[in-house]
């Protein structure tokens, strides 16, 4: 099992999954180099990362879990190497439609301000706690990492997946927030319509990252499809 964290994520995004479901796979959340040096464009530089990551690792019949630009790297990976993809998880994904108003806050080195952006990731705002505010704070207050992050965006953005995602025959699940204003539920219904073997699961009172915020439902709707 892989999970790739989104834009603004990191690995402790996942703890709820992590810890929920190690006795039984093999979990590798690998850290994405968005601020790394590359030339071209982001999204494929991400791609050529996660496929050296599974060759190098000789890993087979993966399951792809991917959170917003995670999400999007997974469908990715998935219509070019459908036979390594045993299934496939997308939850708040980019690569349809993203509500780029919320990435605004690239440009501020404020406080108050970027958490209450952050918050707004989420349907409770307390889920937006002080560490997870501070992360993204390193971000953005780092040129060189807030112009990264700018370049990754506007990759997404052009990569639009929507005539790949019929190619894609791998067993999908689609876990969404109800709630989710960055990537709103008619993004995951469209989704779930050009998807030919998906899924949709809705979880009320959640935003854009259902992982952190209903933590139990999620694992609950993953382990069902999973088994």
């Amino acid at each position: 099992m892989i999970l790739l964290h989104g834009l603004f994520g990191g690995l402790s995004n996942w703890n709820g999954v992590i810890k929920y479901f190690e006795s039984r796979f093999d979990i590798h959340v690998p850290v994405l180099p968005l601020h790394e040096k590359h030339k071209g464009d982001t999204v494929e530089y991400l791609i050529e990362y996660l496929e050296l990551m599974i060759t190098s690792k000789k890993l087979k019949n993966v399951i792809l879990v991917g959170n917003s630009l995670g999400g999007h790297i997974a469908i990715r990976y998935a219509h070019r190497h459908h036979g390594n993809v045993a299934k496939l998880v997308l939850t708040g994904s980019s690569g349809l439609y993203e509500n780029t108003q919320m990435g605004s806050y690239l440009k501020r080195g404020n406080y108050t301000y970027i958490k209450e952006r952050v918050a707004a990731t989420f349907f409770d705002p307390a889920v937006a706690t002080d560490e997870l505010v501070a992360e993204v704070m390193q971000t953005t207050t780092d040129a060189y990492k807030c112009l990264s992050i700018i370049k990754a965006a506007k990759s997404t953005q052009r990569d639009h997946v929507l005539a790949r995602l019929p190619e894609i025959k791998t067993p999908a699940l689609l876990i969404w927030g109800n709630d989710d204003i960055i990537t709103p539920p008619a993004v995951a219904r469209q989704f779930k319509d050009n998807l030919p073997n998906s899924e949709l699961v809705m979880l009320k009172e959640c935003g854009h990252a259902p992982m952190m915020e209903r933590p139990e439902a999620f694992n609950k709707a993953l382990e069902e499809f999973l088994a």
